[in-house]
């Protein structure tokens, strides 16, 4: 099993900056990418970024390229997502996900708000 735990949301105003961290419970080399996701309220959960735990290569939705940036610390198992630029529209429930041994784990999500 693995345990993820999010932090780092808040209030903001648009163009502010947040940074988001998952802190892992085993060690994220073995967990091949580590997933950023979001839902915002009354829409489905979307696809935000994804950085490959080994290489750092990372990939980002096209809602969010070039001003989101997302890094990994290895010796904390933790991933980090640096938000900047932030607008209205990212306003949502921020989850980090994994998969593991055959299975989807999920975080408690983080909340990031931003006001106009």
């Amino acid at each position: 099993q693995v345990q993820l735990v999010e932090s780092g949301g808040g209030l903001v105003q648009a163009g502010g900056s947040l940074r988001l961290s998952c802190a892992a419970s085993r060690s994220i080399f073995v967990m091949n990418n580590m997933n950023w996701f979001r839902q915002a309220p009354g829409k489905q959960r979307e696809w935000v970024a994804t950085i490959a735990t080994l290489s750092g290569t990372t990939n980002y939705a096209d809602s969010v390229k070039g001003r989101f940036t997302l890094s990994r610390d290895n010796a904390k198992n933790m991933v980090n997502l640096q938000m900047n630029s932030l607008k209205r529209e990212d306003t949502a429930v921020y989850y980090c996900q994994v998969r593991y041994d055959g299975s989807d784990y999920w975080g408690q999500g983080t909340r990031v708000t931003v006001s106009s």
